[in-house]
């Protein structure tokens, strides 16, 4: 494409990608060089991902975008604002109920963007004949370093992406073509002195600024890690039942986010703030009934009840006790364990 060309491709891609609902959308080299390869290799070789063994055997396929497939000369991002109406973080001082990130206060986005992303796609191939594939996080991309690459933001120190309009809440989704787009300009970093992100954090998972040790970390622990979860992150874990958002909502970018427009993303009543009490009594049908569509459901009954019972054990309240008590005899081992060490945290603060 030529420069104008180039520049008629693009406010006509920014227009149709508004009309679907995306607040941000930034254009990138997807062949050009970039240190992300890099900073994988060395996370990986850290064994800072933990247990998740599928970053490892994706690792080539993900250390750049051409990797994963080679005519790939062009990526466009695209955002879409997930804020919430108010700080998440104050749910977590009702201890006898549940915090659930905020990217699971509803339906699952990968679906919700991904359906408009195949729409898009297929209209930039018609309108210019070209090959597109679309990305949605499961796939081995790495979105963040592309999206600061095409200027929607830039990675802050808790390696998460910081937009100057949308703060820390945006969902994120790639088209990979092989049209020659003109770039836009990366983002500059905005941090600067703050380090209010990497104070915040429960779990002291960040080594350095833009470094993240997952296997400290509350969202890995309670979404990734499978059986028990270690003892020594179980009290700062307190109510987040799925994920944690504290380092994302401490960032003072928010001051210029939003709530988002979406009514899809906007909190269920049932999942914002639910009763630890009522959750500790899922079954398998209940739970696939109150997750249907839901990010939750990925992770299944088991390690959903798991993080439910510490909690409880968190929570100082007596009176969870008695749900505590009827998950000695689940089926699940690990939720058996959890059950016992609730059980001990609550009798130990009775006994202080």
């Amino acid at each position: 494409m030529t420069t104008s060309t180039s520049e008629a491709a693009k406010a006509w891609i920014r227009q149709r990608a508004e009309s679907f609902g995306f607040e941000a959308c930034g254009f990138a080299s997807a062949s050009a060089p970039w240190e992300a390869g890099e900073r994988l290799m060395a996370f990986l070789g850290e064994g800072r991902h933990g247990s998740m063994e599928w970053m490892a055997s994706t690792a080539e396929r993900r250390e750049h975008p051409t990797r994963m497939w080679p005519q790939a000369r062009s990526a466009i991002v695209l955002g879409l604002n997930y804020g919430p109406a108010s700080d998440p973080t104050e749910d977590l001082a009702a201890r006898d109920r549940g915090v659930i990130s905020v990217y699971a206060w509803n339906r699952d986005y990968h679906e919700l963007i991904k359906g408009r992303l195949k729409t898009l796609a297929g209209q930039i191939a018609r309108r210019w004949p070209c090959e597109v594939k679309v990305f949605v996080d499961t796939a081995p991309l790495m979105e963040k370093p592309l999206a600061a690459r095409a200027g929607i933001g830039w990675q802050g120190k808790h390696t998460n992406l910081v937009s100057r309009q949308h703060g820390s809440w945006l969902f994120l989704g790639s088209i990979l073509t092989s049209l020659e787009i003109d770039p836009d300009a990366p983002a500059a970093d905005h941090c600067g002195a703050c380090r209010a992100c990497l104070d915040v954090c429960p779990t002291n998972a960040f080594p350095a600024p833009y470094q993240l040790d997952a296997r400290r970390c509350i969202s890995y622990l309670t979404i990734e890690h499978d059986g028990p979860i270690p003892e020594e992150f179980r009290a700062a874990m307190g109510n987040r039942i799925y994920g944690c958002d504290d380092c994302l909502a401490v960032c003072p970018w928010n001051k210029f986010a939003s709530e988002a427009r979406e009514s899809a993303l906007h909190a269920r009543e049932s999942l914002r703030s639910p009763p630890l009490e009522v959750l500790c009594e899922l079954d398998d049908a209940a739970f696939r009934k109150l997750f249907a569509g839901n990010p939750v459901k990925r992770i299944g009954r088991d390690r959903f009840v798991r993080n439910v019972l510490y909690a409880i054990g968190n929570s100082g309240d007596p009176g969870l006790a008695a749900a505590a008590a009827r998950r000695l005899h689940d089926a699940s081992p690990t939720v058996q364990e959890a059950a016992s060490w609730a059980l001990r945290q609550l009798a130990t603060r009775l006994e202080a």
